[in-house]
């Protein structure tokens, strides 16, 4: 069992040397949008699991995440090389990529902030209109001493 910060030290440089060399060695044309978001090694510090997304070549195009998958399997023995190389420990851990859904999850966060919005908006709208149900003021005001009632004491 690695001490946690070791671990945490050693999936950072491990995500590092994997987008190095995703940019500068592998020279996969379908690599060429993906971007490596996280990294996290097991206790044993045998197993890594690396996080990637994949961009769009466009705004308005989709992401080719089965191509990009595809060709991180197949570099998967270069980057593990590499890994082993940049980290300098006894056993160079097995590396498995996993597409990070972080940006689907902020799409669907967006998409539930804009309709709380709209809704907010139609409640404000209403709420302009609307009318009290009953009196303006609807606290009992005291009462004023009549003079009739100061005659009778």
């Amino acid at each position: 069992m690695a001490d946690p910060a070791r671990a945490r030290k050693l999936s950072k440089r491990i995500s590092q040397i994997v987008a190095s060399a995703i940019e500068h060695e592998i020279k996969d044309p379908r690599l060429k949008n993906v971007t490596i978001t996280d990294a996290k090694i097991t206790a044993d510090l045998h197993d890594a699991t690396v996080y990637y997304t994949v961009l769009g070549e466009t705004l308005e195009s989709k992401p080719d995440f089965p191509g990009a998958a595809a060709a991180l399997e197949s570099a998967r023995g270069v980057l593990r090389s590499r890994v082993g190389q940049g980290t300098g420990v006894r056993f160079t851990p097995t590396l498995t990529f996993v597409a990070d859904t972080i940006p689907e999850d902020a799409r669907h966060i967006e998409d539930l902030l804009a309709k709380a919005r709209e809704a907010d908006a139609e409640l404000a709208r209403r709420a302009a209109a609307a009318q009290h149900a009953g009196d303006p003021d609807p606290y009992k005001q005291p009462r004023e001493a009549d003079e009739d009632d100061s005659d009778e004491e």
